[in-house]
């Protein structure tokens, strides 16, 4: 915007039509509304683009997705990339989001058949869904329990437990952890433990 000629422009406004003929005291009142809504204006044009017209200028989602939602993941077993377990030899996992190393994750993981994990435990909450073979998690190996397809696990942060795959077939599972990976093992036996 020209500040030259809005000036202009808004001195002939007022001189042709609102304030010739008018008291004094109505020539205050009108200029001065006329140069505060000048001045508002500019303001406003100088502040830059509203949030609405910030969200009318995002593209639209995809054909089917709602609005403010982000793209569905979707990916086949056959193309998961596989990864080896650095802290547990054989053991196999592929990210799905996050990263197991810094923080929140989700992943599946593949565990030998016949895999004895002793007693330890993990810094954060960890969520297992098992999708094959027969997992078995317990507070020692005794009192274990098997869970197999379907099963879900929940492990809460510092829980001291025993875990692994029973001979037979490999363990498949879903897994999804609050906080970054890590596996603790454990000197101590639960009936040590205070």
């Amino acid at each position: 915007m020209n500040v030259d000629l809005s000036r202009v422009a808004v001195t002939n406004i007022l001189k042709d039509h609102l304030v010739e003929g008018r008291t004094p005291t109505v020539r205050v009142f009108i200029i001065a509304g006329v140069v505060s809504l000048v001045l508002v204006t500019f303001a406003i044009s100088m502040k830059g683009p509203t949030q609405a017209q910030e969200q009318n200028a995002k593209p639209a989602p995809a054909s089917g997705q709602k609005e403010g939602t982000t793209a569905p993941m979707m990916v086949s077993f056959s193309d998961l990339k596989w990864t080896a377990l650095p802290e547990r030899p054989g053991m196999q996992f592929a990210i799905l989001s996050g990263d197991p190393r810094t923080g929140a994750y989700t992943q599946m993981r593949k565990v030998p058949a016949g895999t004895d994990n002793g007693l330890h435990s993990h810094s954060s909450e960890i969520k297992n869904v098992i999708i094959s073979g027969v997992w078995y998690t317990g507070t020692d190996a005794a009192s274990a329990k098997d869970f197999g397809p379907g099963s879900v696990v929940l492990m809460p942060g510092n829980w001291a437990h025993v875990s692994g795959c029973r001979a037979g077939s490999d363990c498949v599972f879903y897994q999804e952890g609050k906080g970054k990976f890590d596996f603790k093992p454990s000197q101590t036996k639960p009936s040590e433990r205070p």
